[in-house]
């Protein structure tokens, strides 16, 4: 048998245990004049395990295969067996055998309950774990070591040959979860343990069910039947986007739940899979639905009706015994049908406006000395949290619940950004990070004008992978409260299943591997190398993922004083042509292998050719060359993370390139959260400049404001004017100034909007600015 020293363990050493191969069995072929052996490969694992190492020989899986294990590995095993019997009609015998076996074996010394050791040998298949936990995922590694037609019931396969390996696995950390909002649209029990399958083939351990919200409730609580009659069930729909004016309805009632037998049967089904379902009922806050079946749990007692558009609204509980009890009781039916851990009581965009108009509101903060509505909050959250413990649950709680009076044993699941996640986790709490920078999946995927509507914001398949959990300025023994990570499944513009997995598709690869494998084992060509294979195995599933392997990204490079434009793509064994004119690149287009020359204006049309056939989405680009284009640029405070142009940063505002008229998370717009933004362009030289081109997005429904003011400063402080920008509805604001003068500096001042107006959505929260080209001519 072949084997490797353990540095060469790492999959960045793949190429070098290749050529160290090819040598090895070239020297035996000659040596020994028999027949050369095989080429070996490194298997196409996702997530990528903790040590491979390739050894000579295969073996032969088939109906004559004994299998063996105990009951303290009863949920692996019985897995196993099903898969392999319904996926390919293979029935592993109970005959026993010494050269054509599969066996798990207990080993104590595996410290990690869901870490394992698999072996492969011409003879048989060993896996050893010390907990079913372990040996479960070391299956859905051996799972992914067949051949992708195992995962079509349809294709019947009586035998499968395994390549020689020994791996040895453990996870990074010990939360790796999914969510999914059922509340916007519900989707049918089979499509759920779908998800949970997927969940689990990769290492996933727990399923956020997001279950109430204002757009229904879709839990079965038999204490209250109007949460069925009334809740579940809204009388239309928003058609499009939430942007979009005026809005348009589809006229069509929509709704329904799951009952109690449904919920078990999930549980059930998730529990045979080491995947715990964590149930999310939502307080103080997304409360609509619930009042307007039993209005008396409102601040107003207005009768009111289940929502019917996307978004934060004000309707709350409110915080009296009559509530109280109301959440109790549901909170004590939902842990009974929730065996696990946790329970998700939500938290998160909570307005206050009916608390400041409520006397008993206003009365219980006085009596309770709760300073504030905040502090009324944080009241409502400890009595339900500490109700919840005495249930035995641990809670969770979206990042807004975070202050020192929080009952200390929450988990905070962060989604807001760094900050609250580090003085949490430096406070003794358990974090799960879940950024919407990096976790949420809603987002576009691509700046393509084909890809299905979403709620906005960009997140890519490269962007997902290279999220980094672990703040930096967290020490060692803080670190240690990170416990996991979580992809967020949001669904107003996901009707279908085949939407949502559209949308879960390639990304939670991404995000399995976030979770599991070891940062020093991440190498993102590695990764889209083996999604690649894994979209083979998805085919056979019938799931329609994303597949923008082959879209072409594009950035402008600086270096001294020359421009050029960097095409980029990671899939393999391909080739890129382009154009500079705007005509379609055939394969006799020039050929990408360097950064491409802007001298002047142009327009960039690329293709990704593959066995000389295009494949892939046409890459488009128009670069104005304005005065700006070459400046230096320098901003007051930087833009949001999950706004950033893909990294691209403050220069996405002078690039010459113009973003999407639809979208404000593209790869060129910049978002800031409630701050001015003071804007500083050093241009090469003094310029006779005539006009400044700037655009704004303005979705106040996504909380986005054009400003109403800027001003201007040329070459010094004390030389500014200031325009107003009139109020409007229109989805682009754009913005003329008129400079007819010679400067080298131009300063902008852009003033945030402020606070979001009273019967706005977001009332009181502050505006984001969403800025697009500064074109300087």
């Amino acid at each position: 048998m072949v084997s490797f020293p353990s540095v060469l363990n790492n999959p960045y050493f793949t190429r070098m245990r290749y050529t160290l191969l090819a040598l090895i069995f070239i020297l035996v072929t000659v040596t020994s004049c028999k027949k050369p052996v095989e080429t070996l490969e490194i298997p196409a694992i996702i997530p990528v395990p903790l040590t491979q190492e390739l050894a000579a020989g295969s073996f032969t899986l088939s109906n004559a295969t004994y299998l063996t294990y105990d009951e303290r590995f009863e949920i692996a095993g019985s897995f196993l067996e099903s898969y392999l019997s319904q996926g390919s009609r293979i029935r592993l015998s109970s005959r026993q055998s010494k050269n054509n076996f599969i066996k798990f074996i207990y080993d104590d010394r595996i410290t990690n309950p869901e870490g394992y050791a698999l072996e492969v040998t011409p003879r048989g298949i060993t896996i050893k774990a010390s907990d079913d936990r372990g040996a479960f995922y070391a299956v859905q590694t051996l799972r992914q070591l067949l051949d992708e037609h195992f995962e079509n019931p349809n294709v019947i396969t009586t035998y499968a040959t395994i390549q020689a390996i020994t791996i040895t696995d453990a996870p990074r950390f010990a939360y790796r979860g999914m969510h999914l909002d059922v509340s916007r649209h519900l989707f049918p029990v089979s499509f759920i343990k779908e998800y949970i399958d997927h969940l689990a083939m990769l290492k996933m351990n727990s399923f956020h069910w997001h279950l109430t919200d204002d757009q229904g409730w879709r839990i079965e609580i038999k204490a209250f039947p109007k949460l069925q009659e009334i809740a579940a069930f809204r009388e239309q729909t928003l058609v499009g986007h939430y942007n979009d004016e005026p809005k348009e309805y589809d006229c069509a009632p929509y709704g329904g739940y799951y009952t109690q037998e449904d919920v078990k049967e999930i549980v059930a089904y998730a529990a045979a899979r080491h995947v715990e379902v964590i149930p999310e009922i939502e307080m103080p806050g997304h409360a609509t639905a619930a009042i307007a079946a039993y209005p008396e749990l409102g601040c107003t007692g207005n009768k009111i009706n289940v929502a019917t558009t996307w978004g934060v609204f004000e309707n709350v509980f409110c915080p009296n015994e009559k509530t109280f009890l109301f959440l109790e009781t549901v909170l004590t039916e939902v842990a009974a049908l929730f065996p696990g851990n946790y329970i998700h009581l939500g938290g998160d965009e909570v307005p206050k406006k009916q608390w400041k108009d409520c006397a008993h509101c206003q009365q219980l903060i006085k009596d309770n000395n709760l300073k504030n509505e905040d502090g009324l909050q944080n009241f409502f959250m400890n009595r339900m949290i500490c109700f919840a413990n005495n249930l035995g649950k641990e809670v969770i709680g979206w990042d807004e619940i975070y202050n020192k009076n929080l009952e200390s044993n929450v988990t905070i699941m962060n989604w807001r950004g760094e900050e609250t996640a580090v003085r949490a986790a430096q406070n003794g709490h358990k974090v799960i990070m879940s950024p919407m920078s990096h976790a949420y999946f809603d987002y576009y995927q691509h700046d393509g004008e084909d890809e299905p509507l979403a709620i906005g914001g960009m997140l890519p398949l490269e962007k997902v992978y290279k999220f980094k959990p672990v703040p930096e300025q967290l020490n060692e023994q803080d670190r240690k409260n990170i416990i996991g990570v979580q992809g967020n499944l949001w669904t107003e513009y996901m009707k279908t299943p085949k939407q949502v997995e559209y949308m879960l598709f390639p990304r939670v690869l991404a995000m399995s591997e976030v979770a599991w494998s070891q940062d020093s084992l991440k190498n993102y060509n590695s990764f889209v190398n083996r999604v690649t294979q894994m979209n083979q195995r998805l085919q056979q599933q019938g799931v329609q993922y994303a597949n923008h392997i082959y879209t072409i990204k594009g950035s402008m490079q600086r270096s001294k004083n020359l421009l050029s434009f960097k095409l980029k793509n990671n899939a393999p064994d391909k080739e890129i042509r382009y154009t500079t004119d705007g005509t379609l690149p055939t394969i006799k287009a020039a050929l990408y292998t360097k950064a491409i020359p802007i001298t002047k204006s142009t327009n960039i049309q690329a293709l990704v050719f593959k066995d000389s056939v295009p494949a892939g989405a046409l890459y488009s680009k128009k670069i104005d060359m304005h005065k700006a284009v070459d400046a230096t640029i320098k901003l007051s405070v930087g833009p949001n993370e999950a706004y950033n142009a893909n990294g691209a940063g403050p220069y996405a505002l002078i690039n010459g390139i113009s973003g999407s008229d639809k979208r404000y998370g593209d790869s060129e717009w910049l978002g800031f959260w409630g701050s001015d933004i003071f804007i500083e362009l050093s241009l090469k030289k003094s310029n006779a400049l005539k006009t400044i081109d700037m655009r704004f997005f303005n979705a106040h429904g996504q909380w986005v404001y054009a400003p109403a003011v800027l001003q201007v400063f040329y070459d010094n402080e004390a030389n500014y004017k200031t325009i107003t920008i009139p109020a409007s509805d229109e989805l682009i604001t754009t913005v003329t100034i008129p400079v007819n003068r010679n400067a080298n500096t131009v300063k902008i001042k852009v003033f945030n909007y402020g606070n979001i107006p009273a019967g706005k959505q977001g009332a009181g929260n502050a505006a984001w600015t969403f800025i697009d080209e500064i074109k300087v001519n």
